[in-house]
């Protein structure tokens, strides 16, 4: 936190200069990670909902999402896991170059 809160020196200013000069940029790989394991834990949690509760179950939900996927063997909750890690790759690969694309372009568009 204390990194957060600067003094009002020169340093900070350049330092929000250069920041501002860069624009963001997101990481595809710390995405990727964060969302795979992300659509992991969820799978996780759904399975264990879903034999909790059967009468609220959406594994047939799973069976269209997730090709192969049959309800419940050993094979078929790691091709699950396998499956939901891929989705969040996936989504990291497409959404995280298009962000920088335009956040670049925005920030080439303000100049």
């Amino acid at each position: 936190m204390p990194d957060l809160i600067k003094e009002n020196t020169s340093e900070a200013r350049h330092e929000l200069r250069i920041r501002s000069q860069t624009g963001f940029q997101l990481p595809v790989v710390a995405l990727g990670m964060s969302l795979g394991l992300f659509f992991v834990i969820t799978f996780i949690l759904c399975v264990s909902f879903d034999l909790l509760l059967p009468d609220q179950a959406m594994y047939k939900t799973w069976l269209r999402l997730l090709p192969g996927f049959t309800w419940l063997s050993w094979p078929s909750f790691f091709l699950g896991l396998g499956e939901s890690f891929a989705y969040g790759w996936y989504v990291a690969l497409i959404f995280g170059p298009l962000f920088n694309f335009f956040a670049a372009l925005g920030q080439r568009n303000q100049k």
